[in-house]
């Protein structure tokens, strides 16, 4: 894994949801869609913001430095994928 530098391009509201690898059972998340610099065409991520990350607010045109995780998992014989942002540093 190595570190991004992406814009915000848009900042969902931080919810919670229920986690069974939390203490108290529930996690905040949030989602965000980044960018990374250069133009409009340049590759674009949804990201997902847990636990202290996501209560952080970020506004669209913030630069941040993160790491991002992707993961691969099945469900009733779909593949989905998740794109976890495990830092996220505003600059």
């Amino acid at each position: 894994m190595e570190a991004r530098i992406l814009r915000v391009v848009k900042c969902g509201e931080c919810f919670t949801v229920k986690s069974e690898k939390s203490e108290n059972g529930v996690l905040n998340k949030r989602t965000l869609v980044l960018q990374e610099l250069g133009g409009k065409y340049e590759p674009t991520y949804v990201v997902s913001a847990l636990g202290n990350l996501a209560t952080l607010q970020y506004n669209e045109g913030d630069i941040v430095i993160t790491t991002l995780k992707f993961q691969a998992r099945e469900y009733n014989g779909q593949m989905f994928m998740d794109v976890v942002a495990l830092e996220l540093i505003k600059k």
